[in-house]
């Protein structure tokens, strides 16, 4: 009795394996500029959809006039322009300053479970908001003292930390942890003295989420912030690779550990305070981009930072024209995000390969 033979199969050659390596870093170059362009187009459409169908010719039409400098002539180009323009702008900056942050704060604390919340910063922030609201009513107010008091919790957090010995990141953790739930509760005392007709409606909505205030005179400052602070991040995003090695290696390696991560969490928690300025407690932004990211281009900062900026613009932008056009009426961002963060970020982790993410 004869077995069947067998096909032979040739060996892997040199030329072969690097053959097959160029390959994968094509695709990767690939991916990672089609990641880097996507916000573009989405944004383009996204100006198409809402209560009022307009079509992408006429999203074109309006934004040609605008770049020449002619005022709108329709009621179409009104609502292109001063309406959902400025919206989904306000979109892609907040989505980014949150994703960008979220990656960052993960980075430096080496915590999959860390978000641009980690320090207090969005219950400050949320805290400040309600405040205003609950004594002046007005939105521009609950802005500026959003973005206040989220800075004035990651000092808080940071003073807290300073006081104790032991492992400067992880009294940074707890300190903020501890800011948190202190101002979590003053919005909470800052609710039950609120009047239930007038101010707290107002106050429940903004702690909410939305961009459905936003208007121009929101977007330079905002703008400004996640523009330097986008950049300060991408300049110092191989450091972001050193400091994950952990204080002793990073060190070794000539890096002042200690002032950079200060550096980073002061940029990061400026980012999430402008973004929670203008649009309000919007939750799982930071969480979920930095976990997709690491799935698409690895943990390797150089293209994860850049990479989690502009998926948490896609991701934002995504949501928002959602939450304006599949329901009968508008839905916050928070709940929104919550609704679909979740079972993202779960499948996320059901898929996370050993190596490419904090799966191991």
């Amino acid at each position: 009795m004869t077995w069947p033979s067998l096909p032979r199969t040739r060996p892997l050659s040199a030329a072969d394996a690097l053959a097959a390596l160029k390959d994968s870093r094509a695709d990767g170059r690939l991916r990672f500029w089609f990641l880097l362009a996507l916000p573009a187009p989405l944004a383009l459409l996204a100006m198409a959809f809402g209560r009022y169908e307009i079509s992408p010719g006429g999203v074109l039409q309006a934004l040609g006039h605008a770049l020449s400098g002619q005022p709108a002539t329709t009621a179409a180009e009104t609502l292109v322009l001063q309406v959902r323009l400025p919206r989904i702008l306000a979109a892609l900056l907040v989505g980014s300053a949150l994703g960008g942050s979220g990656a960052a704060f993960q980075g430096i604390f080496k915590n999959p479970l860390v978000d641009s919340n980690i320090l207090g910063v969005t219950s400050g922030a949320g805290f400040g908001a309600a405040l205003a609201l609950l004594l002046t009513g007005s939105l521009p107010l609950a802005s500026l003292a959003a973005f206040i008091c989220g800075m004035a919790a990651v000092l808080l957090a940071h003073v807290g930390a300073q006081t104790r010995g032991g492992s400067h990141t992880l009294m940074l953790t707890l300190s903020g942890i501890l800011v948190g739930s202190f101002f979590s509760a003053l919005t909470s005392l800052v609710k039950i003295l609120a009047d239930p007709l007038s101010e707290l409606p107002a106050i429940t909505f903004w702690l909410l989420g939305g961009l459905s205030d936003v208007t121009w005179r929101d977007l330079p400052l905002l703008a400004l912030i996640v523009g330097l602070g986008s950049a300060f991040l991408i300049a110092i995003r191989w450091q972001l690779n050193v400091l994950s090695l952990g204080d002793r290696e990073a060190a070794a390696l000539g890096l002042d550990t200690r002032r950079m991560k200060l550096a980073v969490i002061g940029v990061s928690a400026l980012l999430t305070a402008a973004a929670v300025a203008v649009g309000g407690v919007i939750g799982w932004v930071g969480l979920v981009i930095p976990h997709a990211g690491r799935m698409l281009v690895g943990p390797d900062h150089r293209r994860l930072l850049p990479v989690t900026l502009s998926l948490g613009a896609t991701f934002l932008l995504v949501i928002d024209t959602l939450a304006r056009t599949a329901l009968p009426r508008e839905v916050p961002l928070g709940v929104f995000t919550g609704i679909v963060g979740v079972p993202v970020l779960f499948i996320l982790l059901r898929k996370a390969r050993t190596g490419a993410g904090w799966v191991e």
